[in-house]
């Protein structure tokens, strides 16, 4: 690690204030500053799932699941309440499917055992389903205004640049971590890490960061060396194994899709898909023996529908080859699986790979 010899101003935190105070993104989870200063708190519950909407995901994407989840359920006693297959629907698209399946346990917890109001520590966050380390911090500054450590992606990236910190990540995390830790001030430490974030987001970009626009330019070591845009350094990642498998999408007369639910653990857990074959680095796609055995004895003659459908995970590639079969209304389906029609399709809880494998059969 390198930190240049450029201290930093005792007034860092305040400076970033003040840029924060003209210059905040309106975001629809997101108490003003000028509200919060004027006495305006945030909600706990809007905060929270905020933040693990947000986990993996861009503003742009959660933005409109927001306003669905929170027009649906208001509050955390309405998402504890909720049928957990409409939560599944709600959040499809938004990949990362742990998240909603945690999203509804945790609200369950809170309504369960706190009476449905989130605790204010750290450690008592922590303790609630799908809240780690991140989100807890996050939660307990921007909601309750303590003096919280939060440390995401933009402000690792801020951190690295401001002290010169060329240790590649993952190594640099705690040495970024305790710098963010010295600039949290004791006053407005939830609008100071909205701050950081929005900081992160906007001037200091992953490239080309507007150095002359940012209120961190002159003690930015960085900056004064020349590689803030080099910065954060990463450690080379490994390569991504490619898994395949088939999906195997049949189509009644008048159009409706047989579906299945997947187990609830696991990849994907809980969510809707077309019946599809094991995946692995060793299975083709082409492989009729690979048929489901549940769909065997519904005597379906299979086409070959032309192109892969491809989607990468986090650890891995996965390609689908797709085939295709027509049923009768008369025939029997297998236990636990459905007839979605060309109205209910929309609606289902498909995550985007299944939604692609569905999209693929019904175009032949």
């Amino acid at each position: 690690m390198t930190i240049l010899d450029h201290a930093p101003s005792p007034d860092l935190a305040a400076d970033l204030l003040a840029w924060y105070d003209t210059h905040a993104r309106a975001l629809p989870w997101r108490v003003p500053p000028g509200s919060r200063q004027a006495g305006t708190r945030a909600d706990p519950y809007r905060v929270w799932l905020s933040e693990i909407m947000l986990q993996q995901t861009t503003v742009q994407a959660v933005k409109p699941y927001f306003l669905d989840f929170t027009a649906r359920w208001p509050t955390v006693d309405d998402l504890a309440r909720a049928d957990e297959a409409d939560v599944m629907k709600a959040w499809a698209g938004l990949g990362y499917y742990s998240r909603a399946r945690n999203l509804k346990a945790c609200a369950e917890t809170v309504a369960r055992e706190h009476g449905s109001r989130f605790p204010e520590t750290e450690e008592a966050l922590r303790a609630l389903p799908g809240i780690g380390p991140y989100t807890a911090a996050a939660i307990a500054a921007i909601a309750f205004d303590l003096p919280a450590t939060v440390v995401d992606g933009n402000v690792e990236r801020v951190i690295s640049r401001l002290r010169a910190i060329e240790t590649p990540l993952p190594a640099a995390k705690a040495d970024i971590r305790a710098f963010t830790a010295e600039l949290v001030p004791q006053e407005r430490p939830g609008d100071f890490a909205q701050a950081m974030m929005d900081l992160g987001a906007s001037l200091c970009s992953p490239r080309r960061p507007a150095c002359a626009l940012c209120p961190w330019s002159a003690p930015c070591a960085g900056r004064a060396a020349g590689i803030a845009e080099t910065l954060p350094r990463k450690a080379p990642k490994a390569p991504k194994p490619t898994r395949r498998g088939m999906a195997f999408v049949v189509i009644r007369a008048d159009g409706a899709v047989l579906l299945r639910r997947r187990p609830p653990k696991g990849l994907l857990g809980g969510m809707s898909e077309p019946p599809v074959s094991t995946w692995g680095e060793d299975i083709g796609t082409d492989d009729l023996a690979l048929v489901p055995a549940e769909l065997g004895a519904m005597k379906l003659r299979w086409a070959r529908i032309a192109g892969d459908v491809r989607h990468t995970f986090t650890h891995f590639h996965l390609e689908l080859g797709i085939w295709r079969a027509e049923a009768s209304a008369a025939l029997a389906i297998p236990a636990g699986h459905w007839w979605s029609t060309t109205r209910d399709l929309p609606g289902e809880a498909l995550p985007t790979v299944m939604r692609k494998a569905v999209e693929a059969g019904l175009r032949r």
